[in-house]
């Protein structure tokens, strides 16, 4: 339980309010149908792409593994906020407890910045294949990879914790009401009773340090892939190479582009109907449009597929 204070009083309570998406019952009810069928989509759509490299003895390279890593890394991410956005649309209520909300802030922002080591790991597997092909399979063993793998996990979970416990240790005042469908930073430390511009400036870094860091990686890898691509003499070959680094280059830009709008650009003071959709677009849609942006464009993955789907 946490005091929340205000200029006449000061009392105890359970929770915040999230507002979510205000409308009238009907639309509620509409909303909650939508999403959960997005929900499940996104966890059968990942959980396929998971099962297809289980099965598949052709799929068991460094490539496919990371991508199995990813699906199931996306299931959780969407899992830390839409069960919670469902419960929200068929309540009256929509409390959150003050456990819940920075559980979930935690986690959400703990899972996207695993997600951002994953995109970074996966980028540099690419390099490696087109880059070296020759010494890939000495480079990329599957030793390397279960190291990179837990490294994702093990970066992510520990980038948040001191900023989000100092967050929970403040005073909030006035309205616990927050304008948005999961608990963000920005509009927790709206709440507080005093600015923390302090805490402002390190959050900021320490997001803008996530976001830049395995950004530029990225962006580097794909600079001497592209390098080596047009060095390629033939068509064939430069078609297949731009296949295998498409599918992961359009994720890549999906993430990146919303998260970066949303928290790293001059007017990140954006709008709470603007916070709601952006926000909405990295931690939702695109968790369910990966699998089908990776299945589409990859024979072997639609071929595995194919066989789950026909046993």
């Amino acid at each position: 339980m946490k005091t929340f204070s205000s200029p006449n009083n000061s009392s105890t309570i359970t929770g915040f309010i999230l507002l979510g998406f205000p409308c009238p019952r009907e639309g509620q009810i509409l909303l909650f149908v939508l999403f959960f069928i997005v929900y499940l989509l996104t966890l059968m759509g990942n959980a396929s792409i998971i099962s297809a490299v289980c099965w598949d003895q052709k799929l068991h390279t460094p490539m496919y593994l990371l991508l199995a890593n990813f699906s199931f890394l996306e299931i959780w991410y969407v899992t830390s906020t839409v069960p919670n956005m469902l419960a929200n649309f068929l309540s009256d209520t929509k409390v959150i407890s003050f456990s819940g909300c920075f559980l979930q802030f935690y986690f959400f922002f703990s899972l996207g910045s695993t997600e951002c080591f994953f995109l970074a790991v996966m980028a540099f597997d690419r390099y490696l294949a087109i880059c070296r092909p020759l010494h890939y399979p000495a480079l990329m063993t599957g030793r390397l990879c279960n190291i990179l793998v837990i490294s994702c996990w093990v970066l992510g979970f520990l980038w948040f914790p001191v900023p989000i416990i100092i967050i929970s240790q403040m005073s909030f005042c006035g309205s616990r009401i927050i304008d948005h469908f999961l608990c963000d930073p920005g509009p927790l430390l709206a709440l507080a009773c005093s600015r923390a511009p302090l805490m402002e400036v390190f959050w900021t870094i320490i997001t803008s340090l996530i976001l830049f860091i395995p950004f530029l990686f990225i962006m580097g890898s794909y600079t001497l892939v592209l390098r080596a691509v047009f060095r390629v003499p033939s068509r064939d070959g430069q078609k297949k190479a731009f296949s295998t680094c498409g599918s992961h280059l359009t994720v890549v830009l999906l993430f990146y582009g919303s998260v970066m709008i949303m928290y790293v650009s001059p007017t990140s003071e954006h709008e709470a109907g603007m916070q709601k959709l952006v926000t909405l677009f990295y931690s939702v849609v695109t968790p369910l449009l990966n699998p089908v942006i990776y299945s589409l464009r990859n024979k072997d993955m639609k071929y595995a597929l194919q066989k789950i789907l026909r046993t």
